[in-house]
């Protein structure tokens, strides 16, 4: 069996991007990508959120059942993650904490830039429920609807973009983190853009992956 992604929306295109980053991460593990066809098409804020677990759930307990040597939440809110892990008989990580993690093993500061504003409470709230809340200096939005990241990635790179530099300039951080798994194709963007490290989701979820099997 294979480490199973499962994208709690219904968005095809942003499972297969999730995928292909994780396999090209860490091509000796197998990624398999499943879709929640059932979920919103996309998760931006505390209702998408929501309407999006029970059929996440199902997945995940699906993906226990057929013996998956790990579960990825391929949603940076990491939607019903505590829940997931309490089902399933395998390991089972979120994008957000997973990168979240990585930047404290690091010793890093750092802000996440993501979408909307309506997600900057849920983001900040799974920080603290962590305990890493002394990590962050600022969640910010870029005001890029996560479907956007598909449909207009010119215009959303550039926001992005935009969003990240402000964070290097103003909040004495030593990393960004990336608040979406739809950012997969603006990464190399932010990364030649400002002069911190900056953390792909997916890529820390991969790798965290990794480490535990």
């Amino acid at each position: 069996m294979s480490v199973v992604v499962i994208n709690p929306n219904s968005t095809v295109a942003m499972t297969e991007a999730m995928v292909q980053m994780a396999a090209e991460t860490v091509p000796d593990l197998s990624f398999d990508g499943w879709t929640s066809t059932d979920g919103p098409p996309s998760i931006q804020g505390e209702a998408d959120g929501a309407l999006a677990e029970a059929p996440l759930l199902a997945l995940v307990q699906k993906a226990s059942d057929q013996k998956a040597d790990g579960v990825v939440i391929g949603c940076f809110d990491d939607t019903a993650l505590h829940q997931a892990a309490a089902i399933a008989d395998c390991p089972v990580i979120g994008i957000g904490q997973a990168s979240y993690h990585y930047a404290a093993l690091r010793h890093w500061q750092f802000s996440v830039v993501t979408t909307l504003a309506v997600s900057v409470p849920v983001i900040a709230g799974n920080i603290e429920t962590l305990g890493l809340q002394g990590q962050v200096a600022k969640v910010r939005a870029s005001d890029v609807p996560v479907l956007a990241l598909h449909e207009d990635p010119a215009v959303s790179q550039a926001r992005i973009v935009e969003e990240a530099l402000r964070a290097e300039r103003e909040d004495d951080i030593d990393a960004i983190v990336l608040g979406c798994a739809g950012m997969v194709h603006v990464t190399a963007a932010v990364a030649e853009a400002v002069h911190v490290p900056v953390i792909d989701p997916v890529v820390a979820a991969a790798t965290c992956m990794r480490w535990m099997l």
